[in-house]
């Protein structure tokens, strides 16, 4: 089977797919935020939320419910931040899936990625990473909401974490999109193969 990247360029190939697939799961998880209420664990992410308060009208108390989902809607996101941090999160994870199967297809067909094509890719490999890198910056802004707040003993603020602690879905997210920034863009420079000349 004819390939159209370098030996440098199946390495690319295969850690943009790696990140790409690192940063998604970890954007999907809800377990960027980690806390407690009601004596429960309750986990967070942008869009999903583990283990909630419900009120039991038969008991007249409050009790949690142990299960995960995402919010009933969109503007059920607790923070503004919050929501424009799932936008752009899901778009960089979405570039950075592009252009990962774009580059695993390259190791299938020839004459797919050439020198300049591999080098645009890690452009748009940079910006899929900064996207996402820019909705794990906002997302501390977010931990002022009153829904945090009750998770993490009424003391988190923004950027402070109160009793709450960083889980790992969130380093996940961070590190995949720190790799394609970083290691893939680079590669992405030497991946393609010259492109033949031919004469007429």
């Amino acid at each position: 089977m004819a390939s159209s990247l370098t030996c440098t360029g199946v390495i690319w190939a295969l850690l943009s797919f790696l990140s790409a697939a690192v940063s998604c799961v970890g954007f999907f998880m809800p377990y960027w935020l980690l806390g407690s209420q009601l004596d429960k664990p309750v986990s967070f992410g942008t869009f999903r939320r583990c283990s909630y308060p419900i009120r039991d009208e038969n008991r007249q108390t409050t009790v949690m419910v142990e299960q995960c989902g995402r919010y009933a809607s969109f503007d059920a996101i607790p923070s503004a931040e919050w929501r424009i941090c799932t936008i752009v999160t899901g778009l960089g994870c979405g570039i950075l899936l592009l252009v990962a199967l774009t580059a695993i297809m390259g190791c299938c067909v020839s004459d797919l990625i050439s020198r300049t094509v591999g080098r645009v890719a890690g452009g748009i490999q940079f910006l899929g990473g900064l996207l996402i890198g820019s909705g794990c910056a906002l997302y501390p802004l977010g931990w002022d909401s009153e829904e945090v707040r009750q998770a993490c003993g009424n003391l988190s603020q923004q950027f402070e974490l109160g009793l709450c602690r960083i889980g790992w879905a969130y380093y996940c997210t961070g590190g995949g999109a720190a790799a394609a920034m970083l290691i893939c863009t680079w590669l992405s420079c030497f991946s393609g193969k010259k492109q033949k000349q031919y004469p007429y």
